[in-house]
C-alpha cells in the first residue's frame, strides 16, 4: 500500500504536466481513466485492459498483491518504452526532461516491485 501510494504521487503530477501540454498545443487526449480503467489506452504497451481491471477487481490479499505488482511491472516497462522512443524521436526539451525523471523513477520502483515479488 505505501508503494501505491507513492507511485500515484509520483504520477499525478506527471500525468497533469503532460495533459497541461497536450491542452497548450491544442491535442487531444490519447485516452482517459474510466471507473478504473484505460480505456482506449489498453491497447498502449503496459496499460491494462478492462478485463485485466476486472479480473484484477475479483482477487483478494496475497493473490491481489501479486498480480498488482506484476502488472504494475508491465506497466511501468510501457512507460520506460515511451521514454525511450520519445529520446529517440521527440524535440521537446521539456519532453525529454520529462522522460529522463519518469526512466529514473520507474526504474527505481520496478527494482523495488522486484525485490516485493521475490520475497
Amino acid at each position: 500500500k505505501d508503494l501505491a501510494t507513492r507511485i500515484k504521487a509520483a504520477q499525478d503530477p506527471e500525468i497533469t504536466l503532460m495533459k497541461g501540454w497536450l491542452a497548450a498545443w491544442g491535442k487531444p487526449e490519447m485516452g482517459h481513466m474510466s471507473g478504473g480503467s484505460m480505456g482506449s489506452m489498453g491497447s498502449m504497451d503496459g496499460m491494462m485492459s478492462d478485463d485485466d481491471m476486472k479480473m484484477l477487481g475479483e482477487i483478494t490479499g496475497a493473490a491481489f498483491d501479486k498480480k498488482w505488482l506484476e502488472m504494475m511491472i508491465a506497466h511501468h516497462q510501457g512507460a520506460l518504452k515511451m521514454a525511450q522512443d520519445v529520446k529517440a524521436s521527440g524535440k521537446n526539451a521539456d519532453v525529454a526532461a520529462l522522460a529522463d525523471r519518469i526512466t529514473a523513477g520507474q526504474t527505481a520502483e520496478i527494482a523495488e516491485m522486484q525485490k516485493l515479488l521475490a520475497a
